[in-house]
Parts: structure tokens; C-alpha cells; sequence
């Protein structure tokens, strides 16, 4: 006779990590998809790496959810944002795409704007911004960005360590 397993509760100090981002060659090192950079980041931390295309896919981020039982609350979604300057970085619970087609997409999925977020400053254009953020960095901005990167990936961790508030309390600063 066989028996199944009774099913195990997911952890609950389980957090999932979405960055957005645009995949294929072309955009790879846009400002788009600085997301995408962070989450490399945090897999080389952590002796893992992004490879499964699905994954990094925009659509998956609902079944990515369901399948790791992640409650909502605990989803932290990463973003390039045109309202802070490049550099910055702001924690928050919920609010607008602002545009932010990939974040449009989530609010979608999810069903709410209410999730945690990590809006990374890309700067505003004067000009067209979808041209902008599809862009790569500048040179100046290519020499700052592993220092902004890390400091996302910083940011996370202490999130997951310590908490949401303290991390808005630690990072929003400045």
C-alpha cells in the first residue's frame, strides 16, 4: 500500500523575488531591465544562477506565486522607475505602474496594486521615455550601476532578514 505524503505548509519566511525587465539580447543591458540585473545578482550571491526562460518571463510572475506558495505580501517585485533619479532606490507596498508596462502587467495578473516593490531610480528623460529605458546605460551610468546593483540586492536581503518597515525605514533614506 502506498501512501502519500501529507502536504507540507510552505515556509513562512518564503519571499519571491520578481525582477522586470524586457528578455532577449537587445535589451539586455537597458535600463528596462535593471530588474532583471538584480536578480542575477542575487543568484550569484547565492550560488544559483536565472536560466530558465520561463522564469524570467513578465507572464510567470502569477504562476511563479501559485507554485512556490508565496502569499502576496511576501512577492517583491523589482522595477526601473522614471520618477526617481538614477541611483536611488525606494521600498513601498502598492501604488501606480506610472506607466511601467511590465509592472501594468503584474497589477494584472495579481488582481491588486497591494504587493511590495523596490522602485530603482533610472532618472526621466527629456525626451521620449519608452525610447529611454530601452536604451542602454550611459557610460557614467554603466560605471555606477554594480554599485546600484548591489546595493538592490542589499536591499532585498535586509527585507527578507529584517522585514518590510525596517527596510523602508533603512533604505528609503536619502
Amino acid at each position: 500500500m502506498f501512501r502519500r505524503k501529507p502536504a507540507q505548509p510552505a515556509p513562512v519566511d518564503r519571499w519571491l523575488v520578481i525582477g522586470l525587465g524586457n528578455p532577449g539580447g537587445e535589451y539586455e543591458r537597458s535600463r528596462h531591465n535593471v530588474g532583471f540585473l538584480v536578480v542575477d545578482e542575487l543568484a550569484r550571491r547565492h550560488g544559483g544562477r536565472v536560466t530558465d526562460r520561463a522564469a524570467k518571463s513578465l507572464t510567470a510572475a502569477k504562476a511563479l506565486r501559485t507554485k512556490y506558495d508565496v502569499p502576496l505580501e511576501r512577492v517583491l517585485v523589482v522595477h526601473d522607475e522614471l520618477d526617481l533619479p538614477f541611483g536611488r532606490l525606494r521600498i513601498r507596498t502598492g501604488g501606480s505602474s506610472a506607466g511601467n508596462h511590465g509592472l501594468d502587467s503584474v497589477i494584472t495578473s495579481f488582481g491588486t496594486k497591494t504587493f511590495p516593490r523596490i522602485r530603482v531610480g533610472v532618472g526621466r528623460p527629456v525626451g521620449d521615455a519608452v525610447d529611454y529605458v530601452l536604451s542602454p546605460f550611459t557610460n557614467d551610468e554603466r560605471a555606477r550601476l554594480p554599485e546600484l546593483v548591489g546595493r538592490v540586492a542589499d536591499a532585498i536581503e535586509y527585507t527578507v532578514e529584517h522585514g518590510l518597515e525596517r527596510a523602508m525605514t533603512e533604505f528609503n533614506r536619502g
